[in-house]
């Protein structure tokens, strides 16, 4: 029955938006390994969520990354909540004050080429790209995206949406937001603004601190 309903729900990360160009970048090479990364912050009045974007999704982490550090997140929403599923968030919509809007992101948005990289499947905190309906392979949104929070993993969705990154502190935290007062359309009663930085260090550290392991 769990697994009916969330597939149910799966539809909810299908943007409405307008087809839009596609973002353009170079084909993406070997991914290059350094002794630092970055970790993104995401604060919220839930409390405070990390996480690291993956070497081998370098168009999705290039793109989060550099809208993190211009301040594009700031001021944005978790729009759409869902309970045993996921939370999303990034579109730039949530920033006005036409809660209608939240989620159908802007017309001539581009979009970032599908990077389904294997060994990245939806486990609880994966960071994955919101899209348009269509088939494997569709683009991604250049700024939606979601946080899965059924602790079971959401793997029905494996494959079919770019996973570039993982929650390394604050799962809690999204369990918290998925829990928040909402109205039929899954958007919370009371806003969930975010604001995001992002700080570089060496992954040792990062091991260490968050007791992530890198493969």
């Amino acid at each position: 029955m769990k697994h009916s309903i969330l597939r149910a729900a799966a539809f909810l990360l299908v943007l409405l938006w307008a087809a839009a160009p596609v973002f353009a970048a170079d084909k993406p090479g070997k991914p290059k390994k350094s002794g630092k990364d970055e970790v993104v912050t995401i604060t919220t009045p839930q409390g405070v969520i990390r996480l690291v974007l993956f070497d081998d999704t370098p168009l999705h982490k290039g793109n989060f990354l550099q809208k993190a550090k211009s301040g594009f997140y700031n001021g944005t929403t978790f729009h759409r909540v869902i309970d045993n599923f996921m939370i999303q968030g990034g579109d730039a919509n949530t920033k006005d004050a036409d809660p209608s809007n939240d989620g159908l992101g802007q017309p001539n948005d581009p979009t970032i080429p599908a990077e389904l990289t294997p060994g990245h499947p939806h486990v609880y905190g994966a960071v994955a790209a919101a899209r348009m309906g269509g088939p494997r392979g569709t683009p991604s949104s250049n700024s939606q995206f979601y946080l899965v929070e059924n602790h079971e993993g959401t793997h029905f969705l494996d494959g079919q949406y770019t996973v570039f990154g993982q929650v390394i502190q604050g799962l809690d935290v999204i369990d918290k937001i998925a829990k928040v007062s909402k109205d039929a359309r899954d958007r919370p009663l009371a806003d969930v603004k975010m604001t995001m930085k992002v700080e570089k260090l060496k992954r040792k550290k990062i091991s260490k601190l968050y007791g992530y392991k890198y493969e």
